[in-house]
């Protein structure tokens, strides 16, 4: 037997082996910052998709693109207080599978006040133009 091969075999078997089906411990800050830019990607096309084109109907041209930048600029504070939560905790924190709970809450709120918000605001829109 060659004792390179050898060799190589015998240090394989030193290192301590992960199971094959182990998933790489997952980063929250880095998961949180992710779903942070996409639910702001969601919400800006939201609104612009939605908002801006119920307040078109019944104000003059730019003025719904004035409210549009207001909007976004107004999401922008309560995304980073989700981001904020997460961006603080140490190496060993951001892999702690403990933390998976909280993870999920705060996901979840971001991601129903990125939907939510504009489809709220749209209807209010259309409100306030069926009353004028």
């Amino acid at each position: 037997m060659n004792d390179l091969t050898h060799n190589n075999r015998l240090a394989r078997q030193e290192l301590p082996q992960e199971p094959a089906d182990a998933a790489p411990a997952r980063d929250w800050r880095k998961a949180m910052s992710d779903h942070v830019a996409y639910a702001l990607l969601v919400y800006t096309g939201l609104q612009i998709f939605m908002t801006v084109k119920a307040m078109d109907q019944g104000l003059p041209s730019i003025l719904p693109y004035m409210a549009l930048i207001i909007l976004v600029a107004a999401i922008i504070p309560a995304c980073r207080w989700f981001e904020k939560r997460w961006t603080g905790l140490s190496d060993a924190d951001a892999a702690d599978p403990a933390l998976a709970r909280e993870f999920r809450r705060d996901t979840i709120g971001l991601w129903l006040l990125a939907i939510l918000l504009p489809v709220a605001l749209t209807g209010i829109f259309k409100v306030m133009f069926a009353l004028v």
